[in-house]
Formats: structure tokens, sequence, C-alpha cells
């Protein structure tokens, strides 16, 4: 058994074990690797007082002071990036060349957030002689934030970017399933010198800590990464209490693939990303809509990447492709599945969990699904891909925008006037064209209808975090 550090809450600037504690699991061998301490509601009063402290320290740090403290803890996270990956790889499955990658993302979330938090610009409104009116940003306050266990890393830091970056102090709670990456972002910052109460760190029964913290006027704002149907739970609690709410939230991610693509490349590039983190991933492409003229060879290029994907152990530096995070992924993945053959859909390959120890399922490609199929309308959130053929892009658009989802889409074409109807016509915060790539530290990144409130990222992301007021001075 290889085992990874027990996690320990992080408040006040200590580190804190705590009676009750949950297992963490190695999805790739279904052994225990460790404990993660639970909160209880002392602990949860600790961290709000301790969070208050910090807020009053660090809203009042001048902005260069707090991009410095940042850029050192992000340098410590770089040099860290080994033993950091190995710990996402041990409890997400994740390949550690994924796991590398994702710690690298997160370091250029909070380096771009750094950047920003030095050019929060207020401004001088025109006005008559005599009176001057000012709008100026300043922190909203403390911050509950809520990151899922997709990744482990990279959803903390993209959420404690923004808050200490705009001067706020956060609570975060991270995944207890997956609890290292974001130790290892406190233990960096702690080290880098940031005052103690700035960043805590509890983790715990979701349900429990959201119900807590959220109500208490010491938060401020709600920010949330996970699905829809949770964040409209909490958007409500948030409401009740006129508080502020950050959603990021699920997604079911269309790709048109218009007549004038290369099918072979839009293929390959396709199926390369699908299987990404097990395909555990919000913005995932998976309704591939693809024109009739060429869906063969599409299709035909998507498999053959498919069944060539290595599947193992993420330590092993050969795999591709890691399990998925537990057994109820498994189970529904599976649903999925039997409900589509029942429906007429044809499986192309995979389609089945793995004879191995491990929450493995083998990637899988499913054709022509009709519209009534529970995978059109359900997020797999896992190594399945559905592709069906389209007559025109006007039936690919109608088909990509039928759910009420709208996180991620993206489109592959040659021609500007198809190019040009795919941004114009898909229902998504975020569109790629000729690219799968959705999100990156500058750009901003949300959703539509049921995808969310907000946006992370980009000059925008930071602006969530502050309250913009409006000074208004009569000289006398």
């Amino acid at each position: 058994m290889t085992m990874n550090s027990d996690v320990s809450l992080f408040i006040g600037g200590n580190w804190r074990s705590t009676p009750e504690t949950l297992p963490i699991v190695n999805p790739a061998n279904e052994d225990v690797i460790g404990s993660v301490a639970v909160a209880g509601p002392e602990d949860l009063e600790d961290a709000l007082a301790a969070a208050g402290d910090g807020f009053r320290i660090w809203s009042q740090t001048s902005p260069w002071k707090r991009s410095e403290i940042i850029l050192k803890a992000c340098a410590l996270m770089r040099e860290r990036i080994e033993d950091i990956a190995r710990s996402i790889t041990l409890e997400n499955g994740k390949s550690l060349s994924e796991a590398r990658l994702e710690v690298v993302r997160g370091c250029e979330f909070f380096e771009w957030d750094a950047g920003e938090c030095v050019r929060l610009y207020g401004r001088v409104i025109p006005s008559e002689p005599g009176i001057r009116y000012m709008v100026v940003h300043e922190p909203i306050g403390p911050v509950a934030a809520f990151s899922p266990w997709n990744f482990p890393m990279s959803q903390p830091a993209r959420k404690i970017a923004g808050a200490i970056a705009s001067g706020c102090s956060v609570i975060m709670k991270a995944s207890e399933e997956t609890p290292s990456g974001v130790m290892h972002i406190a233990r960096a910052f702690e080290d880098a010198g940031l005052p103690p109460g700035v960043l805590n760190l509890v983790f715990g029964i979701p349900a429990r800590i959201s119900e807590f913290l959220i109500p208490r006027p010491e938060i401020r704002m709600i920010a949330f990464t996970g699905s829809t149907a949770v964040g409209k739970h909490l958007t409500e609690i948030a409401a009740r209490h006129m508080k502020p709410a950050l959603m990021e939230l699920g997604g079911h991610a269309p790709v048109i693939v218009c007549d004038d693509a290369d099918p072979v490349a839009a293929g390959i590039a396709s199926a390369t990303r699908k299987y990404r983190n097990s395909g555990q991933v919000c913005t995932s492409p998976t309704r591939f809509f693809v024109h009739e003229s060429i869906y063969d060879r599409f299709t035909a290029a998507f498999v053959e990447k498919a069944r060539s994907i290595k599947v193992g152990d993420g330590l092993d530096p050969a795999t591709q492709m890691g399990p998925v995070a537990n057994d109820r992924r498994i189970e529904a993945l599976q649903a999925l599945v039997d409900d589509g053959r029942a429906k007429g859909a044809k499986v192309l390959c995979g389609g089945h969990r793995l004879d191995r120890r491990g929450y493995f399922f083998a990637p899988t490609v499913m054709a022509e699904l009709p519209e009534g199929a529970r995978a059109m309308q359900e997020e797999p959130f896992g190594p399945l891909a559905l592709i069906n053929p389209v007559r025109s892009i006007d039936e690919a658009l109608e088909q990509a925008n039928a759910l009420p989802v709208g996180l991620a889409a993206y489109g592959f074409a040659r021609s500007a006037a198809n190019v040009d109807r795919i941004a114009r016509g898909l229902e998504a915060g975020n569109v790629s064209i000729n690219t799968l790539e959705a999100s990156r530290a500058e750009t901003p990144f949300g959703g539509v209808k049921e995808s969310g409130l907000g946006r992370e990222g980009g000059v925008e992301g930071i602006l969530h975090y502050t309250i913009a007021k409006n000074i208004s001075h009569l000289i006398d």
C-alpha cells in the first residue's frame, strides 16, 4: 500500500487534527492511503473568527505586498511540483503528467491574479465644479469557497487566488476525497508569509459545512464549483441572507464538426481531449454533432484513438488515462451506457468496467443516440463520448442548445462563415473554435443558463470579490 499524507485543518495559521476523520482512498487500487480531518462546529467557529481577523489585516495590506506574497507562494509550489503532483495522482487517479499540468495551471491562476490585484483601478466620474464622484473597488470581506474533487489543486487555486488577490480572507472547503492539493497550497502560503487567518482550510461533511458557514454574518460571499443541483441549493441559502454567489456549475459540452473541417484531425484531437482526467471535467467535449458527409471518417478516427489509450495507474509513466473517482461514477456510467444501448444506440468501443482492481471504466464511444437517451440529457462526467450525424449547422445548433446548461461548447470549421455561425449560435459562456481549450487564467470562465452565475479568471474574475463603492465628495 502506497501511503499519502494525512491531511489536517488549517485555521488561523495553525494546523489542527480532529477526533473525527474520513478515509482517503486511492481510486487506482481502492486502498486507504490516509485520512482527512473533519471539522466540527468549534472548528468552524474558530475559522470564522480567524477569517475575520485575517480580513482586517489583509484588506489593509497594499496590493504590491499582496502580489509579492502570492508570487512567492507560487514559486514554492512550482519548486514542489513533483510532490504535489504525486499526491494528486494518489488521491484522484489522473496520470502524473496531467497532475503536473494541473499544478502549473493552478500557479498560473495565482500569477494572473497577483498581477491583476495591483490594477484594480477605480475611476473618476465627470462632474460640475465643486463636487467629485469616485468609484473604488474594495474587497468584499471573508469568503466561503467550495471546490470539487476532479481538480484538487487548480480548482481551489482559482478561488483562493481571486479572494486573496482582492484583499479578502477565505475559508476554503475543498473535497474531502482529494484534500492534499489544497493542503500544499496552504503550506506554500504559510511559508511565503501570508498573515494568519487570511487562508483557512476546512474539510468534512459538505452539507454541514455549507449550512453552517453561508448564513453567518461574518461571511460576505460564496464561491462554488460543482453540480447544478448543489449549486442551486447553496444559491438559495445565500439568497436568503442576501449574499452574492459565484457559481461554476455543470455542463454537457457539445461539439459541432462542420463539413469543411478535417475529420481525421478533429477526431483525433477530440478523443485526446475527451479522455483527459478520465472525462471528469465540466468542460469535457461530450456531445459530438458531425456533418453527415464526414461523419464516418471522424468517427473512425475518434474510435481508433479511443481504443489506443492506455488505461492504468496514474503513477505508471505509460498511463494515458487513470481511473474514475469512485464506485458511484462506475455505476452512473454503466447506467447511461445500458440505457443508450436499450434505446438503439451503437456502442463502438468500451461500455464497461475494466476487470481489475480500482475504479477503471473503459474509454467508451456511443453513436447514433436518440434524443431520449439519458446520456444525451445528463452529463456523464466520465470517459463516455456521444457521436451523432447531422445534416446542417442549423440542426447541430438546435441539438447543441437543447439542454438547460451552457458552460463550454466547441466547433471545428475552416470557412469564416461557418466559424461565425458557430460562434454566434452556440449558447455557452465559453465557445472555442478549432481548439478544445475552454479556459485560461487570462480569460473569463463561467456558464449561462443553469451552468452558473458570474465569471472566474480574466479581468472580470477578481471583480467578483470586490464591491464597487461610489464616493461623492462636496469640496468646500
